[in-house]
């Protein structure tokens, strides 16, 4: 079971992380990143373009 992840981060650092560490690491579930630091956040998601296999929606 993979373990559950919330990646907190700033200015794209957090984003960084996910896609060089976490994104096909099936031994992590990232559920949320903090983000708060971005204008306009609220309600966006993660571009699946981006996301990676293990992300698909």
């Amino acid at each position: 079971m993979p373990i559950r992840t919330l990646i907190m981060g700033a200015a794209g650092r957090d984003f960084h992380n996910f896609n060089v560490f976490f994104r096909d690491n099936k031994d992590y579930e990232v559920v949320a990143f903090t983000a708060t630091q971005i204008p306009d956040i609220e309600g966006r998601t993660y571009p699946v373009q981006l996301a990676g296999k293990l992300y698909p929606k």
